[in-house]
């Protein structure tokens, strides 16, 4: 086959980070070869997300970027806004062929063919979006990471239904990774110098819903049991996972890192009600104290949404409270997009558009203002930290820490992948500045 060219763009959550590279990896199997997406290629594909209005807008954006790049290209969309919104997507110039959240992994087949056959001009939109319902988990795996630190999905869909959310609608019920095939993908990445495993999902804490009594803490027991990787890390969490049993497993656990990431989205026990999230305040905090319990060195990091309909100040300030009471490292704060087909969509109380952008800075002020306490309490105590150096800059090299801390420090040689032990001694725009104090190589 002449050797053909792929970009790939990827708008979205790490699953779909993941997801893109598992296509790359399909398309350089089949002797393509990958380009960055601004190039010209022969073929483009826009991996797109629909969490929010912006982006949609966004990923409309990067298909027009591909057609003006090369007019003559293959373009290929896939994705949750494909999912969601197939028409749409169609009928914008260029797009070849539409592939929903299932199916990402026939597209490389798809386009060697297409670029097989003999030209025709003016060829129909291949439209291929399945009924998720009756969907299985798509059988995908990453073989090789340029990083240290690589995702691997374990799970798909989700089944919370929150009124503002158009996630279920574009990926599906909950499908888990079969735990072999987990084990099997960690492996390969591990041999190929993988030191740390993101394990991921749309809904990550429902994994094993469908595979009968075998759950998520089942999976992390016997991945770390296998001692294929250094530190396991866990994606997005929900606070109804974090029960006394589910806490004390966790605890026995030492290549779990003392790292979580809560999907929040409020601290007001009336807005999250309004949401239909599964918990309130008072129960996220007794989780986050469960966790802290086994794990004295924890650290959490969340997402908060504001502008939520309905939320007045009084509710905003509980959010605000709630977060000073949590201590989350960092948080990432955005404001209600209304999402076409949500409940919230139609509530009335719809928060102005100035309002949403004052609450937003308020809270992100908030946040760094945690942040940065958190870390002058971790300067002055003056651990010892493990390091995994991941990219430098001559010779400061910068990482993370088991607790998902930023942090760097200077070393000579090349240093990369390995895992160290430092002291902070000061802390910087959010990130910790150290010093080496053990010379030896893990």
């Amino acid at each position: 086959m002449e050797q053909y060219t792929v970009g790939l763009c990827t708008l979205g959550c790490k699953v779909s980070q993941y997801e893109t590279e598992a296509i790359a990896e399909d398309f350089e199997r089949r002797g393509f070869v990958r380009r960055p997406f601004d190039e010209v290629c022969d073929v483009y594909v826009i991996n797109t997300c629909t969490v929010t209005g912006e982006a949609d807008r966004k990923s409309r954006q990067c298909i027009r970027r591909a057609r003006r790049l090369n007019p003559a290209a293959l373009i290929y969309v896939t994705g949750c806004y494909a999912q969601t919104s197939p028409g749409d997507v169609a009928a914008i110039e260029g797009v070849t062929g539409v592939t929903g959240s299932y199916g990402k992994m026939g597209i490389a087949a798809r386009a060697v063919a297409q670029l097989s056959a003999p030209p025709c001009a003016g060829g129909a939109v291949t439209v291929d979006v399945s009924d998720l319902e009756s969907a299985p988990f798509e059988p995908m795996h990453v073989e090789a990471s340029p990083r240290t630190r690589a995702y691997v999905k374990i799970e798909d869909g989700c089944e919370c239904r929150c009124t503002y959310c158009a996630i279920p609608g574009a990926r599906g019920h909950v499908r888990s990774k079969r735990p072999e095939d987990v084990f099997a993908e960690v492996e390969t990445l591990a041999r190929g110098g993988t030191r740390e495993v993101v394990l991921t999902g749309i809904e990550t804490a429902s994994y094993g819903a469908d595979l009968g009594d075998y759950r998520l803490i089942d999976l992390l027991e016997e991945l770390e049991s296998r001692h294929l990787v250094d530190r396991i890390r866990l994606g997005s969490l929900s606070p109804e996972l974090m029960s006394e049993r589910f806490c004390e497993r966790l605890g026995a656990l030492r290549t779990v890192t003392p790292h979580f990431h809560l999907s929040m989205q409020s601290g007001s026990d009336a807005v999250l009600r309004a949401m239909k999230r599964r918990y309130n305040a008072g129960q996220a905090l007794a989780a986050l104290a469960r966790v802290r319990a086994v794990m004295s060195d924890v650290q959490f990091t969340t997402d908060m949404m504001v502008g939520f309909p309905g939320e007045g100040e009084r509710e905003f300030c509980e959010t605000m409270a709630f977060a000073r009471e949590a201590r989350f490292l960092t948080m990432h704060v955005f404001a209600y997009s209304r999402r076409k087909n949500t409940p919230a969509a139609d509530f009335p109380d719809q928060v102005p558009e100035e309002v949403k952008a004052e609450r937003s800075h308020r809270l992100i002020t908030l946040g760094h203002e945690i942040r940065d306490e958190i870390l002058d309490g971790i300067v002055k105590a003056a651990p010892e930290l493990r390091l995994l150096l991941e990219t430098h800059e001559g010779d400061v090299w910068r990482g993370h820490t088991d607790a998902f801390l930023e942090a760097e420090v200077a070393f000579g040689g090349d240093r990369h992948g390995e895992l160290v032990t430092v002291r902070p001694t000061a802390a910087r725009d959010g990130i910790l500045l150290c010093d080496d104090i053990n010379s030896n190589r893990e």
